[in-house]
C-alpha cells in the first residue's frame, strides 16, 4: 500500500495510461479523483474501482471547468496530494496545412490543459507540499513526422514544467513530467490513420526503434508502476525530471 490515505487527482482518467494510474493507485491505498470529457466511460471505470474513486466531469482545456472540477474533487477528497495530469490528444496532418484550428484545438488540451490543471492544483497544495506528474512525449524529444502541433505542444510542457518545478520548489511542491511509450487508444487512432503500407512499414520499424521487446508497453504493466512511484513519498527529492518509460525508445541524455 504504496499510496495509502494519499490524495490524488488524475486528468484524462477513462481510458488508456489514465485509466490504469486510477486503477494502480486505488489498489495501492489512494483515494483517486477522476477527471475526464468521456462521462459515461469515466463513470463507469469509477464505479468499478469501487468508493475510493470518483468521477468528475473535466474539459481541461477549460479554466473555468477546471477551477471549478478541482475544487469539487479537492472537496471530496479532503486536500489534495498529487495530480498526474493525463488528459492530452493527438492529432495529424503535414506541418505546411495545419490550420489555426489545428493548433488551436491541440495547444488547448495539451499545453494549456496542463497549465490550468497544475496552476489548480498548486493552489492546493502550496501550504502544505504535493507532488505534480505531467505528461510529455518522445516525440517532443525526436520529432514527431505527421504532427508538428503535437510535437509542439509536448515540448512546451517539458519546457513549463522545468520552469514551474524550480518555482514552485520552495512550497515544497515537485513537478516531473513522464514521456510514455505505450499502446492506447490515442495510439490505434494514430495508426487508423495511416494507409495500410505506411502501417505495416511503422510497426515493423518499431521492432528495431524500441529496444525491451520491439514494441510499445502495456499502460498497466509497464507505466502504472512508474507512476505510483511519482506519486509516493519515494519520489519527494526528484523534481524537474521527464523520464522515458518507453522501452529504450528514447534515450535522454544531460
Amino acid at each position: 500500500m504504496q499510496l495509502l490515505d494519499r490524495r490524488i487527482i488524475v486528468t484524462g482518467a477513462a481510458s488508456g495510461i489514465g485509466a490504469a494510474a486510477v486503477r494502480a493507485f486505488a489498489r495501492e491505498g489512494a483515494r483517486v479523483a477522476a477527471l475526464d470529457v468521456d462521462d459515461a466511460a469515466g463513470r463507469a471505470h469509477a464505479a468499478a474501482c469501487g468508493a475510493a474513486v470518483r468521477y468528475f466531469h473535466c474539459d481541461v482545456s477549460r479554466r473555468g471547468e477546471v477551477d471549478g472540477a478541482f475544487a469539487d474533487a479537492v472537496a471530496w477528497l479532503g486536500g489534495l496530494e498529487v495530480l498526474a495530469h493525463i488528459a492530452g490528444i493527438e492529432r495529424g496532418g503535414p506541418a505546411e496545412s495545419l490550420s489555426e484550428e489545428d493548433w488551436a484545438a491541440v495547444l488547448g488540451v495539451n499545453l494549456m490543459g496542463t497549465v490550468f490543471a497544475n496552476q489548480a492544483a498548486f493552489r492546493h497544495m502550496r501550504q502544505r507540499g504535493g507532488q505534480i506528474v505531467n505528461f510529455g512525449s518522445g516525440g517532443a524529444v525526436r520529432g514527431q513526422a505527421g504532427s508538428a502541433h503535437y510535437a509542439a505542444s509536448k515540448g512546451a510542457v517539458h519546457a513549463f514544467t522545468r520552469t514551474v518545478a524550480q518555482e514552485w520548489a520552495a512550497h515544497r511542491v515537485t513537478v516531473n513530467a513522464v514521456a510514455p511509450g505505450a499502446w492506447t487508444p490515442m495510439y490505434d487512432a494514430y495508426l487508423g490513420r495511416m494507409p495500410e503500407e505506411v502501417r505495416a512499414r511503422a510497426l515493423e520499424a518499431m521492432r528495431h526503434t524500441v529496444p525491451l521487446g520491439g514494441k510499445l508497453g502495456d499502460p498497466e504493466r509497464d507505466i502504472a508502476p512508474v507512476l505510483v512511484f511519482l506519486a509516493s513519498e519515494a519520489a519527494h527529492f526528484m523534481t524537474g525530471q521527464l523520464l522515458a518509460v518507453d522501452g529504450g525508445m528514447v534515450m535522454l541524455g544531460a
